[in-house]
Order: structure tokens, then C-alpha cells, then sequence
């Protein structure tokens, strides 16, 4: 396999990195799943992707970076805190050549936790409602 394939697995899609990307993707992926124990694991878009009460965040492997994808909603309610990391509306740019912010990436999960919570128990809320009318 190489990178541009069609990845079955998550596993399968870090086999194709260099060992010094490999370990930080992989880093990513623990410290994830702790954040988020009952998150589903997925490739998605061709990359690794967690979801609960629908998709929470993506990421993948560059040349120079690893691209954290949480939603635009994180990216505003932790700007401050990703001062100093490259971003656009989706997306934080981790550099390799730096250690993940892990414990800020745990806070972003836990955050698209309790997002994605909030908007499935007010869509139940409002299927309850047009059942009773």
C-alpha cells in the first residue's frame, strides 16, 4: 500500500507512514479514543476518523504536518489555545517536528463529545414533539 490508496482500516492506512509519523498518528489515535472511549473508529474520506452521536473528528499524515479536522465549532471555542498552530475553518496543521498538544486535543474531543450529545438529544426532543402533535 502507499498514500492515495483506498484504506480499508485504520491500521492498514498508518502502515503506509515513515516509523517517526507513524508514532505520532498513532499518538493521535490513543489519545482519541481515550477522550472519546465509546467513539467508533472508521476510515472516512480516506483517513482515520472517530464518530459518536454522528462524526466527531478526523485526522491524517502529511509530508510536514498532521491535519487535526474537529469542525469549525472547536476551532472558535479553542482559538486561543491553537495561538501559534497554522488553521483554517476545519482544520488545525500539527507540525511534525513538535510534540502533539495532547492535552488540548483531548479538551477538542471532549468538546465534539458534548456537541454532538447536545445536538442528538434536541433532535430526539423535537421527534418526540412531532410525534405528539
Amino acid at each position: 500500500m502507499k498514500p492515495g490508496d483506498k484504506f480499508e482500516s485504520v491500521d492498514q492506512y498508518l502502515s503506509v507512514f515513515p516509523a517517526s509519523t507513524k508514532k505520532m498518528l498513532k499518538e493521535m489515535r490513543k489519545t482519541i479514543k481515550a477522550a472519546a472511549p465509546d467513539a467508533e473508529e472508521l476510515i472516512s474520506y480516506n483517513m482515520p476518523a472517530f464518530k459518536q452521536e454522528g462524526m466527531l473528528v478526523y485526522y491524517a499524515g502529511y509530508a510536514g504536518h498532521i491535519g487535526f479536522y474537529p469542525v469549525s465549532s472547536a476551532i472558535r471555542e479553542f482559538k486561543e489555545d491553537l495561538a501559534g498552530y497554522e488553521l483554517s475553518k476545519g482544520t488545525i496543521r500539527l507540525p511534525l517536528d513538535k510534540p502533539l498538544p495532547l492535552k488540548l486535543i483531548t479538551k477538542i474531543v471532549k468538546f465534539r463529545v458534548q456537541e454532538n450529545m447536545k445536538k442528538s438529544e434536541l433532535k430526539m426532543k423535537t421527534k418526540k414533539a412531532k410525534i405528539t402533535r
